[in-house]
């Protein structure tokens, strides 16, 4: 008998669901994107008023030059993952953490470069990158890296799971 995980995880799936499906295909391509001299502070009411994770950063000639994500705000206030609960305790009540890392621009804090891939790239090579990585978005740029679009995870399974219908 097949069933549901079996069909998900068998290796016919996994082999050519991920090749047929391109990034272009899923990709968000309404996408917002900041500049590196925004404010913090800016980028975290946009990311909460918005419910994302994360937006890439762009220059002027929209090429992505990094992104800036939950965790980057979060780790700059002192909520990182090597803290211990009564450090976050103490944070709480006004101590300063050690290993602070203070910055007022979206510039300080960023990762960069950002991970990207091209449009024409498949789900599947979007998959490892962000499983390699360790991430869950992927910028998406034309040929002169300028941002067109957006692939996280959720669109991959999305993807997925509309392929098994």
């Amino acid at each position: 008998m097949n069933t549901a995980h079996d069909d998900i995880t068998g290796g016919h799936l996994r082999s050519n669901i991920g090749l047929e499906v391109l990034v272009q295909d899923v990709m968000s391509k309404d996408v917002i994107s900041i500049q590196k001299y925004e404010s913090i502070r800016h980028v975290a009411n946009i990311l909460t008023e918005k419910n994302i994770s994360g937006l890439p950063v762009v220059d002027k000639g929209e090429k992505v030059i990094g992104i800036i994500t939950q965790a980057d705000i979060l780790s700059m206030l002192g909520m990182r993952k090597g803290h211990t609960f009564k450090d976050l305790l103490k944070h709480m009540m006004g101590e300063q953490l050690p290993e602070r890392k203070l910055g007022d621009i979206v510039g300080d804090i960023m990762t960069s470069p950002a991970a990207t891939i091209k449009p024409n790239a498949n789900i599947a090579e979007a998959a490892q990158i962000m499983d390699e990585k360790k991430i869950r978005r992927l910028a998406v740029v034309d040929d002169r890296n300028r941002l067109i679009g957006i692939i996280s995870r959720a669109d991959i399974l999305k993807a997925v799971l509309r392929k098994l219908k």
